[in-house]
């Protein structure tokens, strides 16, 4: 950790989703606890793709594209958060497979503009019955599309 946070460029691409630190996500140290960061992270991408149509209600067989499963985490922690308040998630994806995506993410302040936590996940989509990776639907992939980094 810096005692710095990282300056990021004005936000180019992926989506910048609010999320609210509260005093009991806090450690003994009054800082934000590292296992809150990939909470929120998680929380931003669901309301993300909520927006997109796509949910979890109970039904995995119904889920379809929400039937997925981690692989990887990775994060990386700038700065610490140091207390409750407002702060966003900054979200896109850097690869979307047949059946797995690589999503970036970075846990940054509401404008974008100072990063705290930054890392990727990687995602599988999973076929309800088998467990085993199945591809992603072709309205997901649209979804996914609009999200892609584009360094070019």
């Amino acid at each position: 950790m810096t005692a710095e946070a990282t300056i990021a460029p004005a936000l180019s691409y992926g989506r910048l989703i609010p999320v609210t630190v509260h005093f009991d996500d806090l450690d003994a140290l009054g800082l934000l606890h590292n296992a809150r960061y990939p909470l929120m992270v998680e929380r931003a991408w669901a309301e993300l793709f909520q927006e997109y149509g796509f949910s979890f209600e109970g039904d995995w067989a119904a889920a379809g594209d929400a039937c997925n499963a981690v692989k990887e985490l990775r994060i990386g922690y700038e700065a610490p958060v140091t207390r409750p308040g407002a702060y966003a998630v900054h979200l896109w994806l850097e690869r979307l497979g047949t059946t797995g995506l690589t999503y970036g993410f970075r846990f940054c302040s509401v404008d974008g503009s100072v990063t705290y936590a930054h890392g990727i996940r990687v995602l599988v989509r999973l076929d309800p019955e088998t467990m085993r990776p199945a591809p992603w639907s072709e309205r997901f992939r649209a979804a996914g599309r609009e999200l892609l980094r584009s360094d070019g």
